[in-house]
C-alpha cells in the first residue's frame, strides 16, 4: 500500500512537471487546492492506465520494440498520456493533452522526472 502512494505522489510531481513545461498540457481549476486534487486524480488514473492497458499495448507492439530497439516505447508512453486525457475528460477532470507531439515529450518528461522521483522518495523497501 505504502509503495501504491509513494508512485502516485512521484505520477502527480511527474505529471505537474510536464503541466508546468510544456503549455499544450493543459490543467485548469479554480484555486491550487482543486488543482492538487485533480492532479492526484488523474496520477491515479495514468497509474490504472499503465498498469491494465500499457503491458497489453506493449505486448503486441513487441516486434516494433525490438526493431526500434525499444524506441517505440516512446510512442506507446504517449499513446497512455492520451488514453490518460481522454479518461480523465470522460469523468470531468481538467486535464486535457493536445496532439500527439505534445504527447511523445509529455511521455518523455513524465518517464524522466517520475524515474528519478521514485528514485528519492522512500517505497518501504
Amino acid at each position: 500500500m505504502k509503495n501504491f502512494v509513494v508512485k502516485t505522489i512521484a505520477n502527480a510531481g511527474a505529471l505537474a512537471v510536464a503541466v508546468w513545461l510544456l503549455d499544450k498540457i493543459t490543467l485548469t481549476g479554480d484555486s491550487t487546492g482543486k488543482k492538487i486534487g485533480t492532479l492526484v486524480l488523474v496520477a491515479l488514473i495514468f497509474g490504472l492506465v499503465n498498469f491494465l492497458v500499457k503491458p497489453i499495448v506493449k505486448l503486441f507492439s513487441l516486434p516494433l520494440l525490438i526493431l526500434t530497439l525499444g524506441l517505440f516505447t516512446l510512442v506507446v508512453n504517449a499513446l497512455m498520456l492520451l488514453l490518460t486525457s481522454w479518461l480523465a475528460d470522460k469523468v470531468d477532470l481538467s486535464f486535457h493533452v493536445d496532439g500527439f507531439w505534445t504527447a511523445v515529450l509529455g511521455g518523455l518528461i513524465i518517464s524522466i522526472v517520475s524515474w528519478a522521483l521514485n528514485l528519492a522518495l522512500p517505497d518501504g523497501d
